[in-house]
């Protein structure tokens, strides 16, 4: 079988990927409080906690997706692995208008954030504030277009900002505005907020839960995939729901609803957070409220900042998915040296978030619009994504799955994933409650499905293919189909070298093979053979663990040994005499090109005196030169 080579790099680990997680999920709750307690009002703790559970629900679904499947693309690559191209396009297409409304809210709630912290007002009004916004997405769009830059790395320190403040408002607003009665002042279900609020809240609330997708899309970059995503997912949900809840019953206690309202999402509707910090003004010294003003929302500024251009990123890889599968034009599915992703693809998100913030702004209520349209996307990929875990189930049973949805039951021969099922019923039935109760996403959401669809079809008619068809990118390489039972691989350290175990782990894997993983420790000719080389030692062992731990991530066995040696290619040779490996899986760094040959000479050695077949692998310029993003 035909194989795609491995073009992102796995360098994120499970300190990035919760990072990641908590962050871009953590970030929402800077402009969705203020949206959801205009509606629910006093049972905005509970409408969030409860979306969240359901949330959380889906995430299991997710983390079995993308374990199997370990692609960039998320609900896109599942739903079109389970049904086929068009489905999968359509939840693709609606996934990316809510990256491009999380671009945009993000953007327009920055400004609020940063002039309340300064005290410049004038930010926190039109039409000062989409300036600003529409300044912030054209600074992060030609930052990456000019420097790929280490955005996940720096993202640790965004969510331990991010985790920081939310707790410590958390702590002040309990210690200094406790007060049970303001929770349940002004509040009677049915008439305060009234059953037709709750609905229209209920979509809503899905804008505080963002960032999943997010997640899932950095599967082919994650280096353990089957352990350190569902880890980091449901870390990152768990602690996210306690927090939102918590937050959420603070701001009630600071602005508790009066007549079918709260200055919460009135007053402060643009900057929740800001509010409860106004709100503890009387309760705390000068000397410690104006530094905390200024901490919470210059701190705000800086999550929101940092989820728009997380969204932006995730709007690349999810047009390359999409493009690299004949899903959009071929100039979306390349990777490009500086970008990583497409710089059309930049380009594109910035251009399009641009101008919903410019149309939107025509609006009576412009953020009430952008966040219907958002639970029209989200709870159509949500619904999708579950149904194509069950699908699959069905029809790839056999298929290994580390991470697997947990109560299943057994119906014609499948184990069904009753959460996913139940998730499935769910989100569709809040789905169908958005589209009754919002006009957002009852006229703008088929809308932006109907340009996705012409788009479609205009690109499988370029390509002279059928709608229905799946298609591989012309940029893919592949590996014609061979029995390999075992695979040599020569450890190496740096980036190169993680891409080339990944390689061999993947080839085994398809072919239910083994890997020897080789580390040598190259002796220098004045040294003895067995002088002491501790630290290479050390190396050597902390390598073949990595890879004795990434093969047991995707169900391979790995044999790891490492040897002395005068020469690096004599030692690969022999080693795969000695272990009888029928193929020999070696990388060549771009550098040796730039010194007039094609491939080291380890690797020349390597391909005349191999005992078997040699997969070399020639890396482009750049693809490993530089930092991921």
């Amino acid at each position: 079988m035909a194989r795609k080579l491995p073009q992102l790099q796995r360098r994120l680990g499970g300190r990035a990927l919760f990072s990641v997680a908590y962050g871009e999920i953590a970030s929402s709750i800077y402009f969705a409080l203020g949206i959801v307690a205009a509606y629910a009002l006093g049972f905005t703790p509970y409408v969030l906690l409860g979306t969240g559970m359901l949330f959380l629900i889906v995430a299991l679904s997710y983390a079995e997706g993308t374990t199997e499947l370990r692609e960039t693309g998320a609900a896109a690559t599942f739903v079109r692995r389970a049904f086929n191209d068009l489905v999968g396009f359509v939840t693709g297409w609606a996934l990316f208008l809510d990256y491009l409304i999380v671009i945009a809210l993000a953007a327009l709630f920055l400004p609020h954030y940063f002039g309340r912290a300064v005290g410049l007002d004038e930010l926190s009004r039109g039409p000062w504030d989409k300036v600003t916004a529409i300044g912030a997405i054209v600074l992060i769009v030609a930052a990456r277009l000019l420097r790929r830059q280490r955005a996940y790395e720096a993202g640790i320190g965004v969510a331990a900002f991010d985790l920081v403040t939310q707790l410590l408002l958390v702590v002040l607003g309990l210690a200094l505005l406790w007060s049970p009665e303001a929770l349940t002042e002004g509040v009677s279900l049915g008439t305060s907020p009234s059953w037709h609020d709750i609905a229209f809240a209920l979509p809503l609330a899905m804008l505080a839960y963002t960032g999943l997708e997010t997640v899932a899309n950095l599967a082919e970059e994650t280096r353990r995939p089957g352990a350190e995503l569902p880890r980091s997912v449901f870390g990152g949900i768990g602690l996210v729901v306690v927090v939102y809840a918590a937050i959420a019953t603070v701001g009630l206690m600071a602005f508790p609803a009066a007549d079918g309202r709260t200055a919460l999402g009135e007053e402060w509707r643009e900057a929740p957070l800001m509010g409860i910090v106004a709100a503890l003004d009387t309760h705390l010294p000068d000397w410690v409220h104006v530094p905390l003003r200024l901490y919470v929302g210059l701190s705000g500024a800086m999550v929101l900042l940092f989820a728009a251009a997380t969204s932006v990123s995730g709007f690349g890889r999810l047009a390359y998915s999409l493009g690299e599968h004949g899903q959009l034009p071929r100039t979306f599915g390349r990777l490009h040296r500086r970008t990583l992703v497409a710089p059309e693809s930049l380009v594109a998100a910035a251009a399009i978030s641009i101008a919903i913030i410019l149309t939107t702004s025509l609006l009576h209520q412009p953020v009430a619009f952008l966040a219907s349209l958002f639970s029209f996307g989200v709870l159509l990929a949500f619904t999708a994504a579950q149904l194509a875990v069950i699908r699959l189930r069905f029809t790839e049973p056999d298929r290994r799955r580390p991470f697997k949805v947990p109560l299943n039951v057994r119906v014609r021969g499948a184990e069904v994933p009753v959460p996913a099922v139940f998730g499935a019923v769910a989100t569709f039935t809040v789905w169908i409650i958005a589209m009754a109760t919002h006009p957002a996403a009852r006229y703008a959401g088929p809308a932006w499905l109907a340009v996705g669809l012409a788009i479609y079809f205009l690109v499988r008619r370029e390509r002279g293919a059928g709608l229905l068809e799946h298609l591989r990118s012309t940029d893919e390489q592949v590996v014609p189909e061979a029995h390999f039972s075992r695979v040599l691989v020569p450890m190496k350290l740096g980036e190169i070298g993680e891409e080339m175990v990944a390689t061999a782990v993947r080839l085994a894997q398809e072919r239910n093979g083994t890997v020897e993983a080789l580390h040598v420790i190259k002796v220098p000719l004045e040294l003895p053979l067995d002088a002491p080389m501790d630290e290479h030692e050390a190396q050597g062992k902390a390598s073949l663990e990595e890879a004795r731990l990434l093969g047991a991530d995707h169900g391979v066995t790995v044999r790891g040994t490492t040897v002395r040696a005068r020469s690096i290619g004599q030692a690969i040779v022999e080693e795969a005499r000695r272990t009888g490996a029928d193929l020999i899986v070696l990388g060549s760094a771009p550098r040796w090109r730039r010194q007039s040959r094609f491939f080291s000479p380890t690797v020349d050695y390597v391909l005349k005196k191999a005992p078997s077949e040699v997969l070399i692998v020639a890396f482009p310029q750049g693809v490993l030169e530089e930092a991921n993003t």
